[in-house]
């Protein structure tokens, strides 16, 4: 376990302070991730899909920098792994993530990601098919995903921006260094238990403290 910083809280005042402001920026990217369930075609929905392949322990800005580059040259849907790889700059663990991409496209080469995920009663429900069956998906990064796409609005993204706050708001007692499933989901039902506390939903939450690190509001 990773203890929070010392000296250094959190409590709702200041939360709020920073989320009003800010508050219109949240539901505008929201809506955008709405329409791309309601509006994108499979190769937008696989292209999220590389993005939260690539973000574990890399930055956001870079892995969608790469996936822009791997679009323009048209290589999500036809280049083999070492041609990815090569693209992945400033991606950590690129062999690794370019070969996660080839398999990921491969389970969908007789099936569509839509109609696969839309044949799920809910996002838990898709969540767990995608961690169990998309090789490089763990738990936050399938909620990244669903998030991403419109359809995951209430569940939690446990990355280290999100742990980090957690903590220093009492949410958690300390910043788990690399949580079990059943760790992911207690915390994930404190998250949902403080988002009704705050009078703030799961999916301007996650945003909320990913912009309170990052400076932007972003993916």
């Amino acid at each position: 376990m990773i203890p929070p910083m010392e000296k250094e809280t959190l409590n709702l005042e200041e939360l709020a302070g920073l989320y009003h402001p800010i508050k219109p920026q949240i539901e505008s990217r929201l809506q955008d991730f709405s329409r791309i369930w309601k509006e994108a075609s499979e190769e937008e929905l696989f292209r999220e899909l590389v993005f939260c392949l690539l973000t574990p322990q890399s930055k956001a800005r870079t892995c969608w920098r790469a996936v822009e580059r791997l679009e323009r040259k048209c290589m999500i849907r036809e280049a083999g792994p070492e041609e990815i790889t090569r693209e992945l700059v400033g991606v950590r663990f690129n062999l690794r993530k370019g070969e996660y991409i080839c398999l990921a496209r491969s389970r969908f080469s007789s099936c569509s990601l839509r109609d696969t995920l839309a044949g799920f009663s809910d996002a838990s429900a898709a969540r767990e098919w995608l961690v169990a069956n998309i090789k490089g998906l763990g738990y936050k990064e399938a909620s990244h995903f669903l998030r991403n796409i419109g359809l995951g609005g209430d569940l939690a993204i446990l990355d280290r921006h999100i742990l980090k706050n957690l903590a220093l708001l009492g949410v958690i007692d300390e910043v788990p260094a690399s949580p079990s499933k059943k760790m992911y989901l207690e915390i994930e039902s404190k998250m949902i238990d403080f988002s009704r506390k705050a009078e703030i939903p799961m999916s301007h939450l996650d945003l909320l403290l990913w912009y309170k690190e990052a400076g932007e509001v972003f993916k």
